[in-house]
C-alpha cells in the first residue's frame, strides 16, 4: 500500500471482515435472520455480497500496492514472486484451518474462501503484471460469457443437458472429477469454492483493480465518486438483466452475480470514500478500521476459535457440553428470543475477535500474510 492508506479501503475491508465474522458464527444455526444467512440457492442476500466483496477489495489493494511499486521501476519478476509467495501463504493457511483440529488428510477439504482468495490473487496478479488494460476488459468479458456459454449449453456427463441445479451442474460435475472426498461435507458432491466457479470469480478481484485504477487515476474526490458510481449502476442493472437468463447464484458464482456484486462493491466503496476522506466523518470507524488492518489474521482466527468453542467441553447443569453451547446457554439463551439470542451470539464472537486485533493496531501490528 501507499505510504498515506486510503481510510475508506481500510473500513470497507474492516466492515467485510466484521459481516464475515457475524454470518460465520451464529448462536444456533436453527435460529438466524434471513439476511444472515446465503440464498437457499438462486438469488442474492446480504450475506452473499461479503465474500465477492472481499475478493473485489483484494482487486484494489492490487492496483494500488502494485501499481505504485511498478511506477518506481521495482521488476514485474520480483513482484510475481512476491505474489506467488502470498498466495501460498493464503493457501496454506485455508488448507490447515480446515485440517484444524483432527487432520484427517485423507479426506480434507481442498477448496476454501482462503484457498479461492490465493488462487484468485495470484492469477489477477499475473494479468495485472503482463497484460495491458484493454486486455483485462478483453478477458474479463471472455471469462464471463464463456462461463455462462459453458454452464447453459454443455451437457452434463453422465447426467444430460445442461441444468443450473445443485450437484448436477457441469462445475459440479468439474469438481466431482478432479476432486472427489476433497470437497465441501455438507454436500460431498460440490464445492461452493469448487474450481470452474473460481473462473468468473477472477473478474470480480479485476472490476476490483479497475476501480483502484479510478482511485489512482483522478484526483479529484469529484471524477472518483462520479466514476465509481456510474460503475456502480451500469454493474447492478447489467447483473439483473443478465440474471433473467443466468440467475444470481453465489455457489455457481453465475457470471450476473459478478457484475452484481461488484456493482454494489464500488457503490459500498463509494459511501465509505464520500463519508470518511470526503466529509471527514470518522469518529465512527476505528472499530472497523481494527478489523480492517489485519483482516486475514482475523479471519483465520475467527476460524480456529470457532473450532475451539466447539471442541472444550464444561460442565452446564450435569451435562458435558460445548464451551459455545455454555456460553450461549449462559448469556442469551431463556431470556431472549430465540433469533435475538443467537445473534448476541454472533455479536460475542465479534467481541471475542476484536481483543487481539487491537492488541495489534494498538502496537501497529500489521501481519502480512
Amino acid at each position: 500500500m501507499p505510504k498515506q492508506r486510503i481510510l475508506a479501503l481500510d473500513v470497507f475491508r474492516g466492515i467485510t471482515i466484521f459481516a464475515m465474522i457475524l454470518v460465520n458464527n451464529p448462536g444456533s444455526w436453527s435460529h438466524v435472520y434471513a439476511p444472515l444467512l446465503h440464498a437457499k440457492w438462486h438469488g442474492c442476500t446480504p450475506t452473499d455480497l461479503i465474500f465477492p466483496f472481499f475478493l473485489f477489495i483484494v482487486g484494489v489493494a492490487i492496483e494500488l500496492s502494485l501499481g505504485g511499486q511498478l511506477k518506481k521501476g521495482t521488476p514485474k519478476g520480483f513482484l510475481l514472486r512476491k505474489s506467488l509467495i502470498r498466495a501460498l501463504k493464503l493457501i496454506g493457511l485455508g488448507l490447515l484451518l480446515t485440517a484444524i483440529p483432527y487432520f484427517d488428510l485423507a479426506h480434507l477439504r481442498f477448496p476454501g474462501v482462503l484457498q479461492r482468495i490465493g488462487l484468485v490473487y495470484f492469477i489477477s496478479t499475473v494479468m495485472y503484471l503482463y497484460w495491458s488494460p484493454k486486455a483485462l476488459v478483453f478477458s474479463s468479458g471472455i471469462l464471463l460469457i464463456g462461463y455462462w456459454l459453458c454452464m447453459t449449453f454443455i451437457p452434463v456427463p453422465g447426467i444430460g443437458p445442461a441444468n443450473l441445479e445443485p450437484g448436477t451442474n457441469l462445475a459440479a460435475w468439474i469438481d466431482q472429477q478432479v476432486l472427489t472426498g476433497h470437497m465441501w461435507s455438507q454436500t460431498k458432491t460440490w464445492d461452493p469454492e469448487g474450481l470452474f466457479s473460481t473462473l468468473p470469480a477472477i473478474v470480480t478481484c479485476l472490476l476490483g483493480v479497475a476501480c483502484g485504477k479510478i482511485l489512482t487515476g483522478n484526483s479529484s474526490h469529484k471524477a472518483r465518486l462520479t466514476k465509481w458510481g456510474i460503475a456502480g449502476v451500469t454493474l447492478v442493472f447489467g447483473g439483473l438483466a443478465w440474471s433473467l437468463f443466468f440467475p444470481l447464484n453465489k455457489a455457481l458464482w453465475t457470471s450476473s452475480f459478478v457484475l452484481y456484486t461488484a456493482g454494489w462493491a464500488f457503490l459500498g466503496l463509494a459511501a465509505c470514500y464520500w463519508i470518511l476522506d470526503v466529509k471527514g466523518w470518522k469518529k465512527w470507524s476505528l472499530p472497523f478500521v481494527i478489523y480492517g488492518m489485519n483482516a486475514i489474521t482475523v479471519f483465520f482466527l475467527s476460524g480456529v476459535i470457532a473450532k475451539l468453542f466447539g471442541l472444550i467441553k464444561v460442565n452446564w447443569e450435569g451435562t458435558r457440553v460445548s464451551l459455545k453451547l455454555f456460553l450461549q446457554e449462559a448469556l442469551f439463551n431463556g431470556w431472549l428470543a430465540p433469533k435475538d439470542a443467537s445473534l448476541c451470539g454472533a455479536i460475542l464472537m465479534m467481541i471475542i475477535l476484536f481483543i487481539p486485533a487491537y492488541f495489534m493496531w494498538k502496537r501497529n501490528i500489521i501481519i502480512k500474510v
